[in-house]
């Protein structure tokens, strides 16, 4: 069983930064795949980016492309979202999520393709 948990989330102003950290422990799996989804309340949970095990490729959804910086270190198994210029249309819970990768070289967008989420995270990004 692997235990997701993020941390970082927050109250912040528009065009503010924080940085979300998520931590994926007991996992058996020697090669994982990482990813940041957000829900807003009244709407369907939605990706935001994606990150490879292997030389950290990394993927974002266009609303954040420009804005967000996903990284990992996969020693300590830890992935973190950095968001810079928050806007209110940020604002959500997000969620982190692991995905078994054998070849290591994978991202995924969907949420169906993950196998283990965190409880998630609120940000509220106020006008």
């Amino acid at each position: 069983q692997v235990h997701v948990v993020e941390s970082g989330g927050g109250l912040v102003q528009a065009g503010g930064s924080l940085r979300l950290s998520c931590t994926a422990s007991g996992s058996s799996f020697t090669t994982y795949a990482m990813g940041w989804f957000r829900q807003a309340p009244g709407k369907d949970r939605e990706f935001v980016a994606a990150i490879t095990w292997t030389d950290s490729v990394t993927y974002y959804a266009d609303s954040v492309k420009g804005r967000f910086t996903i990284s990992r270190d996969n020693a300590e198994n830890t992935v973190n979202l950095q968001m810079n210029s928050l806007q209110p249309e940020d604002t959500a819970v997000y969620y982190c999520a692991h995905k078994m990768d054998s070849a290591g070289t994978y991202y995924y967008i969907r949420r169906y393709e993950y196998d283990y989420w965190g409880q998630g995270t609120q940000v509220t990004v106020s006008s």
